[in-house]
């Protein structure tokens, strides 16, 4: 599954979930496995976020918003994203949004990388510019792919993963809760270490 390395091509609101005071990351990081923020449904600030990103490791980003639907239409065909379900316009400014939010914060990813499917590029271009093409991040929906060979090249990249390297993954839910236990949002965004394990979630859109 080569990566292949695009140009400039779109991360929108959800509804906020409850977030962690200021200050409660720190141990929640340090917990030992299984505890701490892999087992909890709250999420904390996209600037708490990312102080613990840029320490290193992936962050798992779902899709920013898209026209209504499930799936995609009856004749989809990747790389043809008249066929696929697209970024709404909100989902395109909120893209947009978080890429001028962290170049405010001076942070870039060492590398981007993204679904095939359309709506996952759009927000990987709109958001970070730059960005590799990866298959293991296409969808597994609907009997799509093959999740158990994509989680694997997912889980394997990670182990190999040197220390203190960012990366940004823009994926689909099936994706993500695949490899995490846990459900994203819209526009979501996991931060995992190099085990796969959840270290902290926030909606990047707030």
């Amino acid at each position: 599954m080569k990566p292949v390395l695009h140009a400039p091509y779109s991360v929108q609101r959800r509804t906020a979930l409850a977030r962690l005071g200021a200050g409660l990351i720190a141990p929640l990081l340090a917990s030992a496995p299984g505890q701490g923020f892999a087992q909890t449904s709250q999420s904390v600030s996209r600037a708490q976020l990312l102080t613990a990103w840029r320490q290193g490791g992936v962050l798992l980003i779902r899709h920013a918003a898209t026209e209504s639907g499930l799936g995609d239409p009856p004749g989809f065909a990747i790389g043809q994203c008249r066929t696929q379900r697209n970024l709404s316009e909100a989902g395109r400014q909120a893209s947009r949004a978080l890429g001028a939010w962290l170049q405010s914060q001076n942070f870039k990813p060492d590398a981007v990388r993204s679904s095939q499917w359309c709506r996952c590029q759009d927000t990987a271009r709109l958001a970070f510019g730059a960005y590799e093409d990866w298959s293991a991040l296409n969808s597994t929906f609907a009997g799509q792919g093959d999740p158990a060979a994509q989680q694997k090249a997912m889980r394997d990249r990670l182990s190999a993963l040197p220390a203190g390297r960012t990366e940004v993954w823009v994926t689909h839910q099936v994706i993500m809760s695949g490899l995490t236990g846990a459900f994203p949002g819209v526009g979501e965004g996991f931060l995992v270490d190099r085990q796969g394990r959840l270290l902290a979630r926030a909606d990047l859109a707030a």
